[in-house]
């Protein structure tokens, strides 16, 4: 990627993330006014801060902790340092991905074809996802397959039709109410006689409540290692960052039900929940891969942790 597009996606993110760096620092900038040492005091309302900001509980308890040990430390730590300490823990709670699940859509592939299984619930922006997913793949050169696997939502295989035809992919499709495993099956079965690079399966996504809809992708799961030993090589699964702690109940039950290997982190723009991304990768110990910051095909960027702090932050 070029210089210009570096900065130009920089630019997205910190103005994706301006109402939770807005949210967060103003609420972290409050409570350090006046004071130039961090007590007790400010611990508490940092621990607030981060909550209210759904950074999560579990992850503040793990950033408080380590604030506390520095404290204890050095015996004193200015409220000037508050910022670079806490930017510090928060860099090393976000996990970088596996080697064999490389990020950059222009990278060698472990396997051929890499398969890749999208799971999540209806209305988070999961065959939106596949569709910008496949179009940066075939911008970097891959051949790319789809395969519409939700035969249960109304109109989902016309959706990810849609999102095909404009990335320029094939994709394999059955009637509405079809044997998702069967779709996913024949998908694969298809990409491998094409020679195919990548394959982006779409599942259903009804209510993770429901015990039906787990059951359902763990035989889809299966199906595809039948076809090709070991796919999926990545389940990603697909977050509303917008909300909050609502997504961090999906995760659980995602995680329990299929082995997942990735996040993709929607709608970060316009919302002030951005701490999410946080609490997500530090409990569930699962790599953000993607985020969306805009409607743009472009603005489902690559997650760079770095890049996530600096704008989370601000140049500071």
């Amino acid at each position: 990627m070029g210089l210009f597009n570096r900065s130009k996606q920089q630019e997205s993110l910190e103005s994706g993330l301006e109402k939770t760096r807005t949210s967060l620092f103003g609420k972290l900038n409050k409570l350090v006014r006046g004071k130039d040492r961090v007590d007790e005091e400010i611990l508490d309302q940092l621990e607030e801060a981060l909550v209210t900001s759904d950074v999560g509980v579990q992850t503040t308890v793990d950033i408080i902790r380590k604030v506390e040990e520095r404290v204890a430390r050095d015996k004193f730590v200015s409220t000037d340092d508050l910022n670079a300490l806490i930017r510090d823990e928060i860099t090393g709670l976000l996990l970088t991905d596996h080697p064999e699940r490389p990020i950059e859509f222009s990278a060698p592939l472990p396997q051929k074809p890499h398969v890749i299984m999208v799971v999540g619930v209806n209305g988070v922006g999961k065959t939106t996802s596949i569709g910008k997913l496949a179009a940066r793949y075939r911008e970097a050169g891959k051949t790319v397959m789809l395969g519409a696997a939700d035969t249960y939502r109304a109109a989902a295989t016309e959706q990810l039709d849609i999102w095909a035809e404009r990335a320029g992919v094939p994709i394999i499709k059955q009637g509405h109410g079809a044997d998702p495993a069967a779709v996913a099956f024949d998908t694969l079965g298809a990409a491998k006689a094409r020679d195919m690079d990548i394959v982006l399966v779409d599942t259903a996504g009804r209510l993770h409540t429901k015990g039906g809809l787990m059951d359902e992708l763990s035989k889809i799961k299966r199906v595809m290692d039948r076809q090709i030993p070991g796919a999926p090589h990545e389940v990603l699964l697909v977050l509303d960052a917008s909300t909050g702690q609502n997504a961090i109940r999906q995760a659980q039950e995602f995680t329990q039900a299929v082995d997942v290997t990735g996040l993709i982190l929607t709608k970060l723009d316009g919302t002030a929940k951005g701490g999410i991304v946080i609490g997500i990768s530090n409990e569930f110990r699962i790599p953000v891969k993607y985020i969306g910051v805009g409607e743009g095909i472009d603005d489902l960027q690559l997650f760079d942790r770095s890049a996530f702090v600096k704008a989370l932050f601000g140049a500071v």
